[in-house]
């Protein structure tokens, strides 16, 4: 019984393991909430469920945010609610490409709720993968931030400039490459990721995979690309190794509710991405300040944030006012 209290008490990453695990305890208690309730019956939401759960998802965030300002200080608190409002923001971009990729699969709306809540159980063991590489390589090579730094203000830059037209899936090379090594159903099979049927030459019973399966692997990796961005710029605002996951994971949690609503209104947010645009570069210079001239004040950083991605929904909807809103994601 000794062992037990030493052991939530031992430091991980900077942090005692109890916090890790009080942490992973309320994920685990959201997962199961979305997976046993939520999810017990495959379903299309409306926009207005959608939103409701999205509030859901941002208060507990919120709150969690409150408990982190009070129990470690302000500063980590500011930290927390700027990272976790960089990697929301980043995640409405993520969710376009997701509305994408369901759409060139012909991927009905009451199928995508399965292959997003499976999906996001892969980003989130992805996301803590290469949190914890970032972390590590943050800690050996402080020269590192400086070359995260130069990356996200040149993403933010070529985002700037970077036309609107919509990718082409088709000459994707991952899918390319996917659809020429897997056996693909040509039609869905329900929420079925694999089933079995004969194969064409031989006649015997082979598993196949179904367009679901193959939405859902590129996805995840659609999601990895985006993490290329996304936690270099997190880590810009802090490397306290518990504050970037847990803004993080926080983040990614909500991303499911979140889809259904903006994918339904995806046209409306056009203007955003100037915004994340600018909220790159705004971090990859605070990096290089940070390096040459001192640490910019948390409470700078977050009002910045804030203003940025604020003003990028705001003139989203009043260019786009007027335009309908649809109940629903019709795509059949």
């Amino acid at each position: 019984m000794e062992l037990l209290p030493s052991f939530l008490f031992a430091e991980i990453v900077g942090k005692p393991a109890w916090l890790w695990l009080a942490f992973l305890g309320l994920v685990a208690v959201l997962l199961a909430f979305d997976l046993g309730v939520l999810n017990r019956k495959g379903k299309e939401l409306g926009v207005a469920e959608s939103l409701k759960l999205s509030v859901f998802y941002i208060a507990v965030a919120v709150a969690f945010g409150g408990w982190i300002w009070w129990s470690m200080g302000a500063e980590a608190g500011m930290n927390y609610y700027t990272g976790y409002a960089i990697e929301k923001a980043l995640s409405i971009d993520n969710v376009f490409v997701i509305s994408l990729i369901f759409s060139y699969f012909a991927i009905p709306a009451r199928y995508q709720y399965r292959a997003l809540v499976w999906g996001i159980l892969a980003v989130l063991v992805l996301r803590g993968l290469m949190i914890g590489v970032g972390a590590a390589l943050v800690q050996d090579y402080d020269w590192i931030m400086l070359v995260f730094g130069a990356f996200l203000a040149f993403t933010g830059v070529k985002m700037l400039f970077a036309g609107d037209e919509e990718a082409d899936l088709s000459e994707n090379k991952a899918v390319r490459w996917l659809s020429k090594r897997m056996r693909v159903t040509p039609e869905l099979h329900g929420e079925r990721f694999f089933v079995r049927q004969p194969h064409p030459a031989t006649g015997k019973l082979v598993l196949w995979t179904t367009p679901l399966f193959l939405a859902l692997v590129v996805i995840n990796i659609a999601d990895l690309v985006f993490a290329v961005d996304s936690v270099p710029a997190i880590f810009a605002i802090t490397t306290d190794t518990y504050i970037v996951f847990t803004a993080n994971i926080m983040a990614v949690l909500g991303l499911r509710a979140l889809y259904f609503a903006l994918a339904a209104m995806a046209a409306r947010f056009a203007y955003l991405k100037y915004a994340l645009a600018l909220v790159l570069v705004f971090i990859g210079a605070k990096i290089f300040w940070a390096h040459f001239f001192g640490k910019v004040d948390p409470a700078i950083s977050l009002g910045v944030t804030l203003a940025l991605i604020a003003g990028g929904v705001l003139v989203s909807l009043w260019k786009t006012k007027g335009e309908p809103i649809p109940a629903t994601i019709d795509q059949r």
